[in-house]
């Protein structure tokens, strides 16, 4: 038995974290209904491939046009049915809709409401758009990344989006139903990505306050500053990343290059970094990423392979742990932390519009004249 097998969640369609946010959830043992736009062709960011759309794995899903009366008063009544309900769209939307905290807390007191924003449901950008690269421009830390010299450089859209809203989204909805298990009170949880990434840096703040972090980018212990954190090329153009921080690791990672530590300028004076950095750049072109993986297998030096996405799946590490599995013929991340004593399993593939969603039905108690009203009313679904 998954750990939230029986909890019921409620997801509204929406871009970004939301869904990888209910995906957690769904992973987890959580029976995820997903409310789409009852308008196929509705704009959602990337046209995609339904069966690669692999955030929208482990759930079954309806459709309902949320702009009609009948559409908002089923979305209701199946609010009233869930533990949690989750929602993406921007400051106002849902109570413009009736489908609002307010709307669906009078009917169910302990429901757990878990809004995602960019910017939040308060302040003065809260009405505005944004995507991940905004928010985290707006915390300090996308000025932190990047090389000296250089301009800073988006981390893809891991900090804002997933780290900082859909897993603190996560964090936030099972905390709230927790209370709401134990009082009978439910609550609205508010998560910012603009928050979310803003705490993602809290190690940040207490070192600048500390006079340990520069705001001159690529000049620091964990922003490539140190020659003995960053990624070198090698030869035949692939790369290899080193974070030799300690003084163990960086010696073994000087033994494992040929070259004697003796014979090197210290490196705990600043003026000496610029030439370590060429040395060791020097050294890492002799041999190819992959000669490089073999000799420092297993040595504590702290330097592995920069695989591709299509290699990560087959490093021997992660092929050991089962990290990646093959879901409806799409290889991607298993379900993550693991649990002894309740193993998530594998979750199924993404759902196609509507499936699942009669079974679905049926097993949050509605009857099959019931069904039929809310088939009636607009609801599409198949078994």
């Amino acid at each position: 038995m998954s750990v939230l097998k029986g909890v019921r969640v409620l997801e509204f369609e929406a871009i970004g974290p939301v869904p990888l946010c209910c995906m957690l959830l769904a992973d987890l043992g959580a029976d995820v209904l997903r409310i789409e736009r009852g308008n196929a062709a509705a704009d959602l960011g990337l046209p995609r491939d339904r069966a690669c759309d692999v955030l929208l794995r482990g759930r079954r899903s309806i459709a309902l046009d949320l702009k009609s009366r009948a559409g908002t008063d089923a979305a209701k009544e199946l609010a009233a049915r869930a533990d949690i309900v989750v929602e993406g769209l921007r400051p106002g939307v849902m109570e413009r809709l009736g489908l609002g905290p307010d709307d669906l807390l009078r009917a169910s007191p302990q429901l757990v409401y878990g809004r995602m924003t960019g910017w939040g449901q308060t302040g003065p950008a809260a009405p505005e758009a944004g995507h991940d690269i905004n928010y985290l421009a707006m915390t300090g830390l996308l000025s932190a990344i990047g090389h000296a010299g250089e301009r800073p450089v988006p981390p893809l859209n891991l900090v804002a989006d997933y780290g900082g809203g859909a897993m603190v989204l996560a964090i936030g909805v099972l905390a709230a139903l927790r209370h709401a298990h134990a009082t009978g009170q439910g609550q609205v949880v508010d998560a910012a990505m603009v928050d979310g990434a803003a705490l993602l840096g809290t190690q940040f703040w207490g070192l600048l306050a500390e006079g340990l972090w520069s705001e001159e980018r690529g000049s620091n212990p964990l922003d490539s500053g140190r020659p003995w954190y960053d990624t070198y090329e090698c030869r035949h153009g692939g790369f290899v990343a080193v974070g030799a921080i300690e003084e163990r690791f960086y010696l073994k990672m000087v033994a494992g290059l040929g070259l004697n530590a003796a014979e090197l300028p210290g490196r705990d004076a600043r003026e000496n970094w610029p030439q370590l950095r060429s040395l060791f750049a020097h050294a890492f072109l002799q041999r190819t990423r992959d000669e490089w993986a073999r000799v420092f297998a297993g040595t504590d030096a702290c330097v592995t392979p920069v695989v591709s996405l299509r290699e990560a799946p087959r490093g021997q590490h992660l092929r050991a742990r089962a990290t990646f599995a093959e879901i409806g013929g799409i290889v991607q991340p298993a379900p993550a932390p693991r649990f002894s004593a309740t193993p998530s399993g594998t979750p199924k593939p993404p759902p196609q519009r509507g499936e699942g969603g009669l079974a679905a039905l049926s097993d949050w108690g509605f009857d099959p004249h019931a069904i039929a009203r809310l088939r009636k009313s607009g609801l599409q679904a198949t078994s």
